[in-house]
């Protein structure tokens, strides 16, 4: 009996994925176990494997496929010998559509005089009818009669052809008027025709399932959570001197600390030591965590990813060390499983290998807060009582003022400067 394949959803939030390469072909035999394909998801490119035994029968939708849902049928498994048909398991959702046209038997109902209201509405699109195909379905228009309307939010359906067969063209659309139903739902859309019709030499690249993902969930990030953004400068010199010891003494195991590795801890600790700014927001619930959970901000070379440090707080430097070199080396390779990069506490990025001093990051939803990390740099600055010249850090946090108050934000600021100041609290 024929075994369908299905594109599996391979994390909580997956709607759709790309099949980025078949790893099998039609004919092969395949057992439980043997890696088939590779689906590219928002965040990383993950290995499928077979969970029945058979021979690829039929590869149902081609390598390289975007967009393809969840459950979607992609390949067919057969026993040794059995034939499948693909047409018949590819019109499996055609046949859907006559049941939905089922009620044609209605038509026999002629005697009543239902149809003539049918009639009645077709002068409804008097104006607009000419611009309408055979199928009633879709106006006829120029393709860059499309792009004008799009961008200016004008419905074509309203709008007189001067074309040929009721066509739109250009001309029509001067002096149109936008439509009042969906100006909001193509407000983002006229950056495509402005790339499009631009004269600057450019390369047009279509964006990544991450890409996409990324943009959706920063929108959603700023226009939907209130920020508040708390910022302190941090001695590091007590820091980078601890950093400096533990690295020699960590030496013969092949370990080293970065500077990142203790700021993971200090975010952690300061974390517990302020209960109120590890928490997430969702409807009209608070979420309260008692374990800290950092998701860390890694750029790869597609975009970026937030591998976890899970319960940080309650592991050793050198653990942290060890456990986030091997996240992030899985990460630049596309390799990290769903429950690696998804969920978290709160979350850290650091941008001062850039150089940046300061910066204000975008809060990780339902994270409650972002810490950013700016650069170390030689400062004046006030030691024991003294103007002196020391290493300095800014050190930015964002949060979300829905869940977080401002005077529970400072806390958690003045909580992680003080950790980072006098880092053997990091050890104990």
């Amino acid at each position: 009996m024929p075994i369908d394949i299905t594109m599996p959803a391979l994390s909580p939030t997956m709607e759709t994925g790309t099949l980025a390469k078949w790893l099998v072909k039609e004919g092969d035999k395949v057992s439980p176990g043997d890696v088939i394909a590779e689906i590219e998801t928002d965040k990383a490119t993950m290995e499928v494997e077979s969970i029945d035994e058979g021979v690829v029968a039929k590869i149902v939708v081609a390598a390289g496929t975007e967009d393809v849902p969840v459950g979607q049928l992609i390949a067919v498994l057969a026993e040794d010998g059995e034939e499948v048909s693909a047409p018949k398991a590819a019109k499996a959702e055609p046949k859907e559509a006559p049941k939905a046209a089922a009620p044609a038997p209605k038509a026999e109902e002629k005697p009543q005089p239902a149809p003539e209201p049918a009639k009645a509405e077709a002068p409804k699109p008097a104006a607009p009818q000419p611009a309408v195909t055979d199928d009633g379905d879709r106006v006829k228009a120029s393709p860059l009669a499309r792009r004008i309307a799009e961008a200016k939010g004008i419905d074509l359906g309203e709008v007189q052809g001067s074309g040929p067969g009721g066509r739109v063209v250009k001309a029509d659309l001067d002096g149109g008027k936008p439509a009042a139903a969906a100006p909001a739902a193509k407000a983002a859309a006229p950056a495509a025709p402005a790339a499009f019709d631009t004269e600057i030499p450019h390369d047009a690249v279509k964006l990544s399932n991450m890409r996409k993902v990324i943009a959706r969930r920063l929108t959603e990030a700023k226009q939907t959570i209130p920020h508040i953004y708390l910022t302190v400068d941090i001695q590091l010199d007590a820091l980078l001197k601890l950093r400096g010891e533990l690295n020699t003494a960590l030496e013969p195991r092949g370990v080293k600390l970065s500077v990142n590795d203790l700021l993971i801890k200090a975010l952690a600790a300061a974390l517990i030591e302020v209960p109120e700014c590890n928490v997430s927001i969702s409807g009209d619930q608070l979420f309260k965590y008692s374990r800290a959970d950092i998701s860390v901000a890694v750029s790869i070379p597609n975009g970026l990813i937030t591998p976890i440090i899970t319960d940080a707080d309650a592991k050793s430097l050198s653990a942290i060390a060890t456990e986030m070199k091997e996240l992030a080396g899985r990460a630049k390779e596309g390799k990290l499983q769903p429950h690696e990069y998804q969920g978290g506490t709160a979350s850290i990025s650091n941008m001062g290998m850039y150089g940046i001093k300061q910066f204000d990051a975008v809060i990780n939803p339902p994270q409650g807060m972002i810490m950013a990390i700016g650069a170390g740099e030689k400062r004046p600055y006030i030691v024991n009582d003294a103007l002196a010249i020391a290493t300095v850090m800014s050190a930015t946090g964002s949060f979300d003022h829905r869940a977080i108050d401002g005077a529970d934000g400072a806390r958690l600021m003045q909580a992680f400067k003080r950790l980072v100041e006098n880092p053997l609290s990091l050890l104990a």
